[in-house]
Parts: structure tokens; sequence; C-alpha cells
């Protein structure tokens, strides 16, 4: 039986789920743009902050980077216990760390808060130019604005080039165009559920979110994060949906059936387990996330599209230099592994279609770390003996 609380016993943040000044700040770091960022869109973006967290040590030479990109509601926290400032473990904990794939007594591991979102990076819950948050006032974003931001960042650590860029689902949208925007500076690639370009259907689920949160009474256009009350309705619905599609049917069968959740009797009102369980991940979200962020993001998922400007995808793919591995969950229905094939088939460097086995759906490239770790290492080998000595860069916070 799975014990969850109801929506109703999940205490809520006043507004916003989202990080804030004054807060602690667990172990993030901040890297500060010093100009204005243009944006694909038109105009620019003046004060850029992202926060990351690193582990490991870069090499004398800074040739052992490896660059983390996380999901829709990822965040900087990839490997790590939950603390002050960080409010759930590592999102990626069994990947990283000593004797692991992503090694750090071998790896410098990067892991960034995406630009618009709202763990420490600059967003829509952010001081904007009235020096109140921004809400819906925040800038379109697309994929390559929020790459172009982590390409400062890895600029101010010294990092010409990546050994590894790694990520999956949206990670795996900015891992891609790392690799065809700056070929010269990825030297391995591992895409993960992903694809080359949102599909109808991927923007239609979206959509359908995005809606739920707009036509919550407390989402004010966007801005709401003075009033006291945030759009929690529309983003525990918006999570609802997006978790549905990110499991499989048949372990959703297995795992709930047809089950009440305890006392609760369907037919007079109460949950099927299944439902219990939706509410528990769209509470989770809401103490955790910001609505805004949730809409900057995923609008900027939609618009992703690698062959944009650049002759298509298939012209597109082919700029991309980095020894590649692409891999797709064999049970995914929002992210199907025939779109990973399509960008297995368009790089001329991939090694056909790897395939995770998984009843997990999309999320099983989050969970089954034991088959995204043999990939890691199949790209860059086996760990050395001996740590890499050095001392890793260290950004003030501010």
């Amino acid at each position: 039986m799975n014990t969850v609380l109801t929506p109703s016993q999940v205490p809520l943040p006043p507004a916003s789920g989202a990080w804030r000044e004054g807060d602690p700040p667990g172990r993030r770091q901040w890297y500060v743009r010093e100009h204005p960022l243009a944006l694909e869109a038109g105009g620019e973006l003046g004060r850029v902050r992202l926060a990351f967290e690193t582990w490991g040590r870069l090499a004398p030479d800074r040739g052992n980077a490896v660059l983390v990109l996380h999901a829709l509601t990822g965040d900087s926290h990839a490997a790590g216990v939950a603390e002050p400032g960080h409010p759930t473990p590592g999102w990626w904990d069994g990947l990283i760390g000593p004797g692991r794939a992503l090694d750090t007594d071998r790896f410098f591991i990067v892991a960034p808060n995406v630009l618009g979102g709202c763990q420490g990076s600059t967003g829509p819950s952010s001081p904007g130019p009235s020096g109140g948050p921004w809400g819906g006032d925040f800038p379109f974003l697309t994929q390559r604005d929020q790459v172009a931001a982590e390409v400062g960042l890895a600029d101010a650590l010294g990092i010409e080039r990546w050994a590894l860029v790694v990520g999956g689902s949206m990670g795996g949208m900015r891992a891609l165009e790392w690799a065809v925007s700056y070929p010269e500076r990825v030297d391995a690639l591992l895409l993960l559920a992903t694809t080359a370009a949102a599909s109808a259907e991927q923007i239609a689920w979206a959509d359908i979110q995005l809606h739920a949160i707009r036509a919550d009474p407390h989402w004010h256009g966007g801005h709401y994060h003075h009033t006291g009350s945030g759009p929690h309705a529309g983003l525990g619905q918006a999570r609802r949906i997006a978790h549905v599609t990110y499991r499989s049917e048949p372990e959703l069968q297995v795992r709930f059936g047809r089950s009440p959740q305890g006392a609760e009797d369907p037919w007079r009102g109460g949950r099927y387990q299944v439902g219990s369980y939706l509410d528990h991940h769209a509470g989770k979200l809401v103490g955790r996330f910001d609505a805004g962020s949730y809409v900057v993001l995923s609008t900027g998922m939609n618009s992703h599209d690698i062959g944009r400007g650049r002759g298509g995808v298939v012209a597109a793919l082919k700029r991309v230099a980095a020894r590649t591995l692409v891999a797709g969950v064999d049970s995914d229905r929002l992210y199907p592994p025939s779109q990973q094939a399509e960008i297995a088939a368009g790089i001329p460097s991939a090694d056909g279609l790897r395939v995770i086995e998984s009843p997990y759906g999309h999320d099983g490239f989050l969970i089954e770390t034991q088959q995204v770790g043999a990939l890691v290492r199949e790209l860059v080998g086996a760990s050395p003996a001996q740590p890499i000595p050095g001392s890793p860069p260290h950004f003030p916070a501010g």
C-alpha cells in the first residue's frame, strides 16, 4: 500500500516553491554574467545568474570536466543528500561519486540550474528590472539561449572543452544544442530519451499543462509572487498530467491496478491508489518549484528544433563532432525510441541506437542508473586508480 499525503495535508509555500534569497545556499555556487545575454527571439536579458554545483577536482590541464544537464523540474543538485537548501536528494545520485560511472576521483562534474529555472538561477521568481520578481514579464527563452548562458559559465571556469556532456529529456535537448552549436567544445556526448525537435504530441501534452497553470485564478498573468498565494492547483494539475506521460501503462497497472487508497471508497468520493500517487507527486512539486519557471521552461522545450536556421535537422546533426552515444528507453511513450533513432542515424559519430530496458517509461533514464552508467563508461572508459590532483574553482555566493 502506498501511504501518501492528500493535497490538503501538504504544506504549501506562500506563492512559490522557488529558492529565494536568504534561503540556505546548500552546495550552490553562482556565476554572474558580466554582459546582457542576447536572446534568440529578440531583445536581451540584463542580469543573468546561474546556480551550479560541482563535484571532484578540475585537472591542471582542465581536460576532465563533465557537464551534466537536468530535465524540466530538475536542478543543480544532481548528487548528494537532501539538506538545508536542497529539499530532495540528488536526482542522479547513483551515477555521480567516487568509483561510480561519473567518478568524482577522476572527473570534475558541473551541474548548472538551467536559465529560467527556480533553484538559484535567473528566472521568473528572480528580481527583475523593477526590483521585484520578473513574474509574467520574464522573456521567452529557447534552448539556445540557455546553452549560451552555460557557455559563459564554462568560460568563467576556464573550461574550453568538455570531456563529456550528458543530459536526458530537456537536458538532452541542451546537450545536443551544445554539440551542434559548439562542436569544438564537446569531446564526448551522451543523449538520453530526448529528441532533435519537439513533436506535435509533445507540444500538445505541454500545452495542456500550460493551460492548467494559466487557468488557475491565482496565476494573475504570471504576476503572483508578491500575492502570498500562487497557482498551486494549476501547477499540481500540470504535474499530474506530466507524470502520467513520464511512466508506462504496464508499470502503473502492476503497481496500483484498481486498488482504492487505504479505506477510501472511490464510489463515494475516495481515491484510487493511482490517484493518490499523482496527488503525492503534485504536492511534492508545488513545494519545490515555481509555476512561472514551469511555463518558461515548457514553452522553451516546445520551441526546440535543432534544425532551425541550420537547413533542417539532418544538416544540423551532421555538425556534431563528438564521440556520441544515443539511448532511448524501451517503454518511453513521451519520447519514444524512434526519436532517438533519428538522432543516432543523423550524427556521423554515433554508434547506432542504444536501448535502456525499463518498465518505468520516460523516467527510466533517471532510474536505471546502472544501464546509464554502462553507457558513460563506454564513452569515457574505466576510471584510473589515482584521483586527479588540483583544486576545484570556487565562486562566491552573490
